[in-house]
This record gives C-alpha cells, structure tokens and sequence, in this order.
C-alpha cells in the first residue's frame, strides 16, 4: 500500500496590494467576503461564481461551467471547500485569500461535502498559497474574526474522544492513540488559550499566532492521517445541528456550543474554553435550546448511523462522566 501526507500551502503575508496575478482568474466567492476587500484584490477575473451550497451537485456545476487558468477562493468555508473540489477536478493551482481566520479549512486536503445529513470530506487538494493580509483579517466582523479558534479548541474534546476510544478498544489500527502525538496536540490547544483575547481583538499578532497554531494542528492531523486529535462529539454535534436547523449558522455558531456542551459531559472544566470563546467573540446561545435538547438525545444513534469515529457521542444515552454545562 502507498501512503502519502499531504503538506499545508505556502503562505505569503502582507497587503493585497501586493498581489501580482498575470495568469487569468476563475473566482470562487462568499459575497460578504468579496465585498468586504471593496477592490483591495486586483486580479483579472475571466470567470466568478458566488458559492451558495457545500453539496457536489452544487460544486459539479461550478467546475463544468468554470473557465480560467488559476482558481481563486475568497470567502470562508464554504468558499475554499468549493474550491479546492473544482480545482482538483480541473487540475488548476488554487489561492486562497481568506477574509477571516473563521476555520482551518484554508489548509486543508479535504473539502467537506454535505451527505445524507452529515458532513463527509472528500480528498480534494490543498491551495497552493494562501494570502494573509492581517489588516483585512482584523477587520472582519468580531463574530468570525478568529473563530477558526473552535477547530483548536476542539483539541480539547476530540483527544478526549480518542483517549475514551482507545479505553473501550474502539479506535481502529490505523487510528490508535499515539500519546507523544496527543502531548503535541495539547501544546497547540495552549497556545489558542494564550491567544484568544489578543486574536479577538484583532491584534496582529494574536492573529498570526492563531494562524500558527491552526497550521500546527492541520499539519499534526497530516503526518498522522487522520483528525482524531482534534474532531469528535463537538463536531458530531455540530453536524447534527446543521442537520436539524438547516444551513445558516457560521460554523463557530455551531461547533463553539457543542465544545462546551460535550466539555463538561466529559467531565473537563470549561472554564478556559469559554473565556476563549468569548475573547473571541464566538455566540453560544444562537442555537435554541428546543434544538440542543432533540441533539443531544438523538446524537447516538445520529453518530453511529453515520459511521463516526467512537467517543462520548455514541454513549450519551448511557450516563456521561460530567454534567451540562451552560452556555451564558
């Protein structure tokens, strides 16, 4: 069998001013994000598309009708999802100009297609580069100027997770716990805690070193070949929100909750991770609590029917080590 890992895209920082673009662009874009750089990004765009759906219907005709010689990505998400979909099937160079640190998926191989009422990620490519400019970072809307926090922060219950897994034997061979990479993995979690109220603020250097540490944590999940560090019954719950309530809520609306939620049923203190979350402007209570509940009761059946990877998610109708938190 070949194996491989896949590496994080080169990133350049500094002003998009800066941008030297001579081949044609095909442009993928979340509209606020495209009007927030207001002609900042000088490119040649011979093609631009507005990404409205993460589905492979959607990203299908995106990738028929596309016409360019570099696929450019602007927005968050959903945005450099649909990219890396289409510019792997196109086999094009991808740059990726996030207006927001509000995920890690501006470095990631995969993109995450929805399926069947669950998040499903598909081996696509990673952007060639990635374009920081901290000014535009700094300006996005608190609410998503650093919630690209929530995929570190879930260190703290995705490790959980895996440790719980290997406990009842349920991590498969190529997932088993690694304890040097679970100690790895919580260096990068404190070095979000560190940083969250400077990176909410929009300091430049809390920014940068947010950045830092989600490139650390996506480059830990390559070598090893799989996310067990840092995705578990948070993400399950986010998914299984999104399913309930439809698309709408950022994806720190969703995973932000389901950290604390799934946190304190572990038995972990939350303290820390809310006063992150908060330093970083993230909203825990934009979920109704009608959703929460109907989440939280259908969650087990909801992982394994899906095929998720084994943690406390699977076992919530069988008593939790911890209690529920709140989120206010």
């Amino acid at each position: 069998m070949i194996m491989h890992s896949w590496p994080v895209p080169k990133i350049e920082y500094g002003p998009l001013s800066l941008v030297e673009e001579e081949r044609s662009v095909a442009l993928l874009y979340s509209r606020q994000a495209w009007e927030a750089l207001a002609g900042k990004l000088r490119i040649s765009i011979s093609w631009q598309a507005e990404v409205l759906d993460a589905t492979e219907a959607h990203w299908l005709d995106l990738a028929r009708d596309l016409r360019g010689e570099v696929v450019y990505a602007v927005g968050g998400g959903l945005a450099v999802d649909a990219a890396k979909y289409v510019a792997s099937r196109q086999q094009l160079p991808l740059v990726s100009v996030p207006t927001a640190l509000s995920v890690d998926a501006f470095l990631t191989w995969a993109s995450g297609v929805r399926r069947a009422g669950c998040v499903t990620y598909l081996e696509t490519k990673p952007p060639d580069l990635l374009w920081v400019d901290f000014e535009v970072l700094a300006e996005a809307p608190a609410s998503i100027r650093a919630a690209g926090i929530c995929d570190v922060l879930s260190i703290a219950t995705g490790s959980w997770d895996w440790r719980f897994a290997e406990e009842r034997n349920e991590n498969l061979p190529s997932t088993r716990y690694l304890p040097y990479v679970d100690q790895v993995a919580q260096g990068i979690l404190q070095g979000v805690l560190d940083c969250a109220e400077a990176a909410g603020h929009g300091d430049h250097d809390g920014l940068k070193q947010l950045l830092d540490c989600l490139v650390l944590e996506v480059q830990l999940c390559n070598a090893i070949g799989h996310s067990r560090p840092e995705e578990g019954s948070e993400h399950y719950f986010a998914y299984s929100v999104e399913n309930i309530m439809g698309k709408g809520l950022p994806h720190g609306d969703l995973v932000g909750p389901g950290l604390i939620l799934m946190a304190g049923l572990q038995g972990q203190d939350v303290g820390p991770l809310k006063r992150a979350l908060k330093a970083c402007h993230i909203p825990l209570t934009n979920i109704p609590q009608t959703v929460i509940d109907t989440t939280l009761k259908q969650l087990p059946a909801y992982a394994r029917e899906h095929g998720l990877a084994f943690g406390l998610a699977h076992v919530l109708d069988q008593g939790t080590p911890g209690v529920l938190p709140r989120l206010d």
